[in-house]
């Protein structure tokens, strides 16, 4: 691509990518990611894999069944590119750990599914000055946002959502159509390359509904009064 070229790979080459979450969206853009030849990956979640989840966590196999993600993603996308580094974390980080880990990195990818740990990764994001794509699929809708590094006059995640509420649904509560998450895991990808290489335009809000096939797309303002970043 004319726009991208030898110096757009070397940024890939060079840069590094913290993703906090391996589940289904986490999987579609550490597998992108690692194909495209970012650097360095940084894998992050304390979960098992679990029988449910390998319909769309595409990471994943049958014989990784009751493995630490990190350490199976941390595998698997070695054999896919042996020649970029990949770094596994199984564990839950806490507020200093992240804020260490996310300000290490150009990217961080938030593939969570509750609100406690997106908000903390929004601050130490905020804290940090580092750019923050956020994904997330449930049932039939997927979404995409992209925040920083200018914090001081663009929006963060918490101006987006307020509260912290632990009722939110995840994938194997509420279901969710098997491709979606990869789909939108892969999307995350483009938005992180794009911030690495300063390709293109950054996405705001972008949400698919799967039934009809169609996106929209809504611009997050700054909120003056947000705790995080106001």
């Amino acid at each position: 691509m004319p726009e991208f070229g030898d110096d757009g790979v070397a940024q890939l080459r060079q840069a590094s990518v913290l993703i906090v979450g391996l589940g289904g969206t986490g999987a579609g853009a550490a597998l992108a990611l690692a194909g495209a030849g970012v650097g360095t990956i940084t894998l992050n979640d304390f979960d098992d894999v679990d029988e449910s989840n390998l319909a769309r966590q595409t990471l994943y196999r049958p014989q990784d069944v009751g493995k630490k993600k990190a350490l199976v993603a941390q595998a698997h996308l070695a054999e896919q590119n042996p020649t970029i580094t990949l770094n596994a974390i199984q564990r839950r980080l806490d507020a200093d750990e992240l804020a260490h880990y996310v300000g290490a990195v150009d990217v961080v990818l938030d593939c969570c599914d509750n609100f406690s740990s997106r908000f903390a990764i929004n601050r130490a994001a905020v804290a940090t000055r580092t750019p923050l794509v956020s994904g997330a699929a449930i049932r039939w809708e997927g979404q995409i946002s992209v925040f920083g590094p200018d914090y001081e006059t663009g929006p963060c995640y918490q101006c987006l959502y307020q509260a912290d509420d632990e009722g939110l649904d995840d994938c194997q509560g509420a279901g969710v159509v098997g491709p979606l998450p990869p789909m939108i895991g892969q999307l995350m990808a483009i938005e992180a390359i794009k911030k690495i290489t300063g390709s293109g335009y950054p996405a705001a809000m972008l949400i698919y509904d799967a039934r009809s096939a169609s996106w929209h797309s809504v611009n997050i303002n700054r909120r003056e009064d947000c705790s995080v970043c106001g």
